[in-house]
């Protein structure tokens, strides 16, 4: 049975190429329960703080008590990894209208349109 849902923010130890050290950052459950299911993965969306530069797609969160995280933050939908499941920890999770907006900016970077 999976423990992570669609939608959840998690957080996950991410490792810096130009050092040895990992450090925790929360990203955003993108793929559905199967996945860890059959595999043991996840696929996430980066996130980070809303005083980066914005990019593109950038969807704002604007519950962070939902969503488990202490300052202003934004899912970065461009920007997508596959974790091992047994590497997270659930934070929070992310109003539906976000999801399904995080959502559809990664499927129209996936979907050409006809």
């Amino acid at each position: 049975m999976a423990t992570f849902s669609q939608g959840d923010i998690v957080k996950v130890p991410f490792t810096y190429t130009d050092r040895s050290t990992r450090q925790s950052r929360p990203a955003l459950v993108v793929s559905l329960p199967s996945l860890e299911t059959e595999h043991g993965l996840l696929w996430v969306a980066m996130i980070t703080s809303a005083d980066n530069r914005a990019w593109p797609g950038d969807v704002t969160i604007d519950n962070l008590t939902l969503a488990g995280l202490p300052a202003p933050s934004v899912i970065r939908p461009t920007k997508i990894a596959t974790i091992e499941a047994k590497d997270a920890q659930k934070l929070g999770e992310l109003a539906q209208v976000l999801l399904h907006q995080t959502l559809r900016h990664i499927g129209n970077r996936l979907i050409a349109a006809d």
